[in-house]
């Protein structure tokens, strides 16, 4: 056994630093790159050496990451809800890297609202977040594969544990599960081209995605706009308890990113990257052991988290 786990280590040990050559010359576009996990990756790899080419949604946070970088970082404005800015991103982006390709599109760009109780939500709730986290992701993808397969390189995507575990309603998991299954049927797809697909699973970290507004506002929200027959067949009760419930599980969010954007890193500069990256101890240890479990077994578990509604049966 200790045999085993000598070797296990010596394997992982070694894939780890089996680095790819050349990294000062190679480029890498990272979408959302204003705040989080986007705007600290372009700086690691900055000051790793290689050439970074970031899109962000703002003018604001454009110059302000070109400002905390060096001339090894560009950047461009990206909203990768509109086909046009895309296609606009993607000439700047070949008149950048030319013949030589694109070693690395990293699709981060994401929203994580609106979520809730999916009854309490609408389409147009739903459509906001796919249009970003998948509709966008598969879009941006496709403009830039050509460049991507000219450098043999990869695509890094960032899914979720809520891609593999649906933990609360809205677009959000939705979103999620659709960017794994695009990342396993282009993975199988480019195999034969020399590219690369990996995939981000992080668990629960403390970032922007929730936005600005306090969580019980967003909450009272959604809560006062239903009919009052829905409003009443869960009940005020269960409205607090499921805020309070949300509130708790932003409170233990991970504040330390630094595994999230290693992973990334790893993806991007190793011979062999991993197929699938879950940074957090909630990852490993709660979302994908219940994700394995059968259905029923999951299910009894989780709805051991959520509240009673007032017509519960």
């Amino acid at each position: 056994m200790a045999a085993l786990t000598d070797l296990s280590f010596m394997y992982r040990w070694f894939k780890n630093c089996n680095l790819v050559g050349n990294l000062s010359e190679k480029y890498v576009f990272i979408t959302g790159c204003d705040s989080g996990f986007g705007n600290l990756l372009a700086k690691q790899l900055v000051d790793r050496g290689m050439r970074v080419l970031a899109a962000c949604f703002t003018e604001e946070g454009a110059q302000k990451l070109q400002q905390d970088t060096s001339y090894r970082l560009q950047t461009t404005l990206l909203d990768v809800t509109k086909s046009e800015s895309i296609k606009a991103a993607a000439q700047w982006l070949r008149d950048q890297v030319g013949e030589q390709g694109l070693w690395a599109l990293v699709n981060n760009a994401g929203v994580g609202l609106p979520s809730g109780p999916n009854e309490w939500l609408t389409k147009e709730d739903f459509v906001k977040v796919i249009n970003v986290n998948l509709v966008g992701l598969i879009e941006v993808t496709l403009h830039m594969l050509p460049m991507v397969k000219r450098a043999r390189g990869r695509v890094i995507n960032m899914s979720s544990c809520g891609g593999l575990l649906a933990v609360i309603g809205g677009g959000y998991c939705v979103s999620k599960f659709g960017v794994e299954a695009f990342s396993d049927s282009i993975r199988r797809e480019l195999h034969y081209f020399g590219v690369k697909v990996c995939i981000i699973e992080p668990g629960n970290y403390r970032t922007a995605i929730l936005g600005k507004e306090s969580l019980e506002s967003r909450m009272r929200k959604l809560w006062e706009r239903l009919p009052q027959e829905t409003r009443d067949s869960y009940g005020e009760e269960y409205f607090r308890n499921y805020t309070d419930k949300l509130k708790n599980i932003m409170q233990v969010a991970e504040p330390r990113v630094r595994d999230v954007i290693n992973s990334m890193e790893h993806a991007i500069v190793s011979r062999s990257p991993r197929i699938r990256y879950n940074p957090g101890l909630d990852a490993k240890l709660l979302y994908i052991p219940l994700a394995k479990l059968p259905t029923p077994v999951t299910d009894f578990i989780l709805s051991r988290y959520l509240p009673r509604p007032a017509d519960s049966v």
